[in-house]
């Protein structure tokens, strides 16, 4: 019997992995797979003037919970600080070694070109973990490698140079996206963005171009687009 797959989302802060494939994710979800959503931070230092950032930390591993119970998930925050990520190999190895348990099928994270420099990191983490989890000559608490190929994903913040490469169709699971999407009180009740509408409008645009209803978009790796092989791919000869 196969082993069951599994679909990673990894995101800077809780709610970015799922603003940006929480379609994607509840679809697969859907369709049997395992799901997890992995924040680098809680994203906590976007706190609202009457909670502090510890009881915002609280709250918003709360709500990334909710959120991937609606979605059919699980969510995994990590402990490291809002703004304050780093390229190090701390890091690097603590997102590998997750990896090698996790053993995703596939991984979405972050574009690589963003406004918030967590953000910017998020998928250089991504790449380096996928080479150190994948290399047997790395001692990662015993754990067998597994190398895992990822896609980016779309994000206001995120959006110099992200061309989509894949429209994903997300018309039967986008109510229940946007249901769990309001579980986040950042998404309700920013001043500062009006996130609920945004992704609301963006999947229902790149359902319009992809001759549906509503879509979420991938983005390949920077040269992972190229396909080889004796025929055009998708007409096999």
């Amino acid at each position: 019997m196969d082993k069951k797959k599994h679909l990673v989302v990894v995101g800077a802060h809780c709610g970015d992995a799922e603003i940006q494939a929480g379609a994607i994710a509840h679809k697969y979800a859907k369709a049997g797979w395992d799901v997890t959503f992995l924040h680098l931070t809680a994203g906590e230092k976007g706190n609202p003037p009457h909670i502090s950032v510890e009881d915002y930390t609280k709250q918003k591993i709360q709500e990334s919970e909710k959120v991937a119970e609606i979605l059919g998930a699980k969510s995994i925050t990590l402990d490291y600080k809002d703004a304050e990520l780093e390229f190090n190999d701390e890091i690097i190895t603590h997102i590998a070694t997750l990896m090698r348990k996790l053993r995703p099928t596939v991984v979405i994270t972050h574009w690589v070109n963003s406004i918030h420099p967590d953000h910017a990191l998020c998928p250089r983490l991504v790449e380096a973990a996928q080479l150190k989890a994948g290399l047997p000559g790395f001692d990662l608490e015993g754990l067998a490698p597994h190398y895992y190929p990822f896609y980016h994903s779309e994000n206001w913040e995120d959006m110099e140079g992200y061309n989509p490469d894949i429209f994903v169709d997300v018309s039967e699971e986008f109510d229940t996206y946007l249901e769990a999407l309001s579980n986040y009180w950042f998404i309700m009740n920013s001043s500062s963005f009006r996130y609920y509408d945004y992704y609301k409008a963006l999947g229902t645009v790149r359902g319009c171009v992809s001759r549906v209803q509503y879509a979420q978009t991938l983005k390949f790796p920077t040269g992972g687009n190229v396909r080889r092989g004796g025929f055009i791919p998708g007409y096999e000869i």
